[in-house]
């Protein structure tokens, strides 16, 4: 039960974006999908979204939203959304923190032929199942097919089958775990970002998936 000071807010009392601040202030930390994409014609896109999860462990399949363009393009669609819709391959390239001045470059708005993967300074790395390059630099990267394009409001939500994963040996830690304290996952806080603090566990009889 929340304590005598808590405040409610409802939803038909607030604007969009003040809901808005509420949920990505509270469902923190998120993790980064850094993807990569290539339009039709060919062009290299590469954005970083924190609406980002597991969807389905059979078949392997991770879920993003994606939200319409902002500032000087809101309203549009976004590259990203039109990449996959398009070309049904995408790569989600997960950020570590030496990576995040990159990852914030790539997130600027620039016109769809710009390749962002120039104005981000990191390298295309050639994908072994499908035609859309990874980021070289990047500690994990899954290369996926497109399964479904969920509308959901103004948002989109993605889903992708896993056909491949590149790890890179430092991020290994054997037995198909990754070592987040060699990679250093970096996360999305309201705005700011946050790294991983030392794990704890606890009893394994209450543990949740």
């Amino acid at each position: 039960m929340p304590g005598h000071d808590a405040l409610a807010f409802h939803r038909s009392d607030l604007t969009e974006q003040e809901m808005y601040k509420l949920m990505i202030g509270s469902v923190v930390p998120r993790p980064i999908a850094w993807i990569s994409s290539k339009s039709k014609d060919g062009v290299l896109n590469l954005a970083p979204f924190s609406f980002f999860t597991v969807a389905s462990r059979n078949p392997p399949t991770l879920l993003i939203s994606i939200g319409p363009g902002v500032g000087e393009r809101e309203g549009t669609v976004k590259d990203t959304l039109t990449n996959i819709r398009e070309v049904g391959e995408y790569v989600i390239n997960m950020v570590s923190e030496p990576l995040g001045e990159a990852m914030q470059r790539s997130s600027a708005n620039v016109e769809p032929q710009r390749n962002e993967f120039e104005l981000a300074g990191v390298t295309p790395q050639l994908s072994k199942s499908i035609a859309v390059p990874a980021v070289f630099e990047a500690p994990i990267a899954f290369e996926l097919k497109l399964d479904r394009i969920i509308p959901v409001g103004g948002d989109h939500l993605v889903l992708g089958i896993v056909e491949r994963v590149q790890v890179d040996s430092s991020a290994y830690a054997g037995n198909y775990k990754t070592a987040t304290e060699n990679w250093k996952p970096l996360a999305s806080m309201a705005g700011d970002f946050a790294g991983l603090t030392s794990t704890f566990s606890f009893d394994p009889g209450n543990r949740q998936e």
